[in-house]
């Protein structure tokens, strides 16, 4: 059973603009959210006959809104329905089929279709529970906002049911949101605040979908959702998300235990059932020396230091301190004289040893500003570490080979290459160093909300249009913190640089994933010798132990066995696949947007200049 039409919701959307002139039904009460009947002319009105039944499912789930069951519609539940607007894929199809009855952790790579099953379970739950409520949670307001885009492109349920909250949301709007909209994408700080408040219909809700799942470690808010939920109801579905299950077993087996997880769907970018969608990820470890002039400091000044001894010593001299300092405030110098007398040999030496090392490093400070940079002063660039400098040779290469490899059409223009460093003075000297190989590299730095003493942070809004340049052209070079591993889709990267090494696998893991969905990608990870090295070889590791723990020995972990099924027992919906036409989900219209764009980039000399100081790009 198959047929090609309009998207089964703007039939039934089409209808709701003429539901407040039709008559109430008087077989129940309509739940809040809920759309009028749709009328049976509207249904008949449709020409693909083998599709007729599913029109009928609709109009009786909304004169059916009082049933058994947890409010299931056993007419719509009858079919189960899955799109083929896009190629179909098997592992897709049999992961959605999965989740829709079970509880599930979905760990897929990034850019192989997280959100495509997720809208396809939405879709599903949205049918089979006209009263109830679909919800969306995603950790950040950009995400929020790229995920309801997504899954209504996907599956096109109506967009008057659909509604996006955030914490600038205001707390009694929200209340009416949760009365009037069926299918709700927001952060789950958010969803604490209105559960807790009362604002939340907590048993109306049906399906639950976690992004970026495991998140969900200790107290944080996606687990503070579910245990709020509990109190109200067992009867949702949670789907949940990620593109790696943990940092390590011990971390799998929380993100189970706190999303009440019945079954992993895990795949690999070497998963059988993956491989024909994926494309090669070259990946190159390149081990730089840390130069004569890091070295000399190294041994001078750290080598020769025991960690467990400085984490033993450190707290006993700054509480020696924080008392020698209320003594000389409090009673003056005869006290502080006579405390000084009483001190063991051990403790004075202590304090001796303490100011002798701050002085010390001290002066490595004041040698390194008068001599290095000094030195470098008549130079346009101060390179800090070796690393920098392997890392401008890859960033140059990759665009003089690409232009070479492209000699008609934009070149440089169809390349992106996305650099990962986890601090932000990183990422300003990264940027000022590839700015001086402009118009090739055009280059843009990208980080949180939070501003430092050294860098003015991206608002989330600001955040959104960087992206949005970085994948139209306007600028083909974007330097990264840990805020551009997760979730936004960044768009094509054909190379992935990574200045540092994590020990978890998590965010090696997502930052790989920017490349390689549409074609071939290169992933480069510049390691200092030594420690920074080993850290990176544990982290493989550490991946390579939890895959196979979670494919081959499942044992070790423990699902919860309560999962419910949702759908009675007595019925087992049947897959309908349908063609559901595409459409462009239309955000809601702000007056500030011309204000914050103007103030993000600001007009100077044929550029546009961003707040941090020498980021700039050519848009051509």
């Amino acid at each position: 059973m198959s047929g090609r039409q309009r998207t089964l919701f703007q039939t039934w959307g089409s209808s709701l603009s003429r539901s407040s002139k039709a008559p109430r039904s008087s077989s129940g009460a309509q739940g809040p959210g809920s759309s009028q009947a749709c009328l049976p002319a509207a249904a008949a009105a449709q020409p693909e006959a083998d599709d007729d039944v599913l029109l009928v499912a609709v109009y009786e789930a909304e004169q059916q809104l009082s049933l058994k069951n947890g409010g299931f519609c056993t007419s719509a539940g009858a079919l189960w329905i899955y799109p083929t607007n896009c190629p179909v894929r098997d592992y897709q199809l049999h992961i959605s089929r999965t989740a829709l009855f079970c509880n599930t952790l979905v760990c897929l790579p990034t850019g192989l279709g997280k959100t495509f099953i997720a809208a396809v379970v939405m879709y599903n739950f949205y049918r089979w529970f006209p009263s109830g409520k679909v919800v969306f949670m995603a950790p950040t307001k950009p995400l929020v906002t790229q995920q309801i885009e997504a899954c209504y492109q996907v599956m096109g349920i109506p967009q008057c049911h659909m509604a996006e909250m955030t914490g600038s949301t205001q707390a009694f709007t929200r209340k009416e949101i949760w009365c009037s909209k069926r299918v709700l994408f927001l952060t789950p700080q958010v969803m604490v605040n209105d559960l807790t408040r009362g604002a939340c219909p907590a048993s109306d809700i049906k399906c639950l979908v976690i992004d970026e799942a495991h998140k969900a470690l200790g107290n944080y808010a996606y687990c503070q959702v579910v245990r709020e939920l509990v109190k109200y109801t067992n009867h949702f579905r949670i789907l949940a998300l990620s593109a790696t299950p943990g940092s390590d077993i011990k971390a799998v087996q929380q993100v189970i235990s706190n999303l009440l997880i019945g079954q992993i769907e895990l795949r690999s970018e070497d998963s059988p059932d993956i491989l024909p969608y994926s494309h090669e990820r070259r990946v190159e470890k390149l081990v730089v020396p840390l130069g004569e002039e890091l070295a000399a400091i190294q041994k001078t000044y750290i080598q020769n230091y025991n960690k467990a001894i400085i984490e033993g010593e450190f707290p006993i001299c700054i509480k020696l301190i924080s008392w020698l300092w209320e003594l000389l405030y409090a009673n003056g110098m005869r006290s502080l004289y006579f405390f000084l007398g009483n001190l063991d040999g051990t403790k004075v030496e202590l304090l001796r040893n303490f100011f002798k090392e701050i002085m010390t490093f001290q002066a490595l400070i004041s040698s390194t500003s008068d001599t290095s940079i000094q030195k470098d002063k008549n130079k346009d660039f101060f390179y800090s570490h070796p690393k920098l400098k392997k890392l401008e040779e890859v960033v140059v290469e990759h665009f003089k080979s690409w232009n070479a490899k492209n000699t008609s059409g934009k070149k440089s223009d169809e390349t992106r290459v996305m650099i990962f460093s986890s601090f932000r003075d990183s990422v300003q000297e990264i940027a000022e160093m590839l700015l001086r190989h402009q118009p090739i590299i055009r280059v843009m730095t990208f980080v949180g909300h939070a501003s430092g003493k050294s860098m003015k942070g991206f608002t989330q809004k600001e955040q959104l249009e960087v992206v949005k340049q970085f994948r139209d052209g306007g600028y083909n070079t974007l330097v990264s913190t840990c805020v551009g591993e997760e979730g936004l889709d960044i768009g094509e990267v054909d190379l992935i640089i990574c200045f540092d090494a994590q020990k978890s696998p998590i965010r090696l893991i997502q930052r790989m994933g920017r490349t390689g969905r549409k074609r071939q990608g290169r992933i480069v990870v510049i390691l200092a010798e030594g420690r920074e090295e080993r850290t990176y070889n544990q982290s493989q590791s550490n991946k390579r132990n939890i895959y196979k723990a979670i494919s081959s020995n499942r044992q070790i972990l423990h699902f919860y066995q309560g999962s419910p099924r949702m759908v009675p027992d007595e019925i087992n919906p049947e897959l309908h696949k349908m063609f559901i036409t595409q459409c462009v989900y239309e955000a809601e219209k702000s007056s500030r947007k011309v204000q914050w764009k103007s103030s993000l980039f600001s007009h100077k000399d044929g550029c546009y200049v961003h707040p941090f100081p020498n980021c700039f790009y050519f848009l051509f």
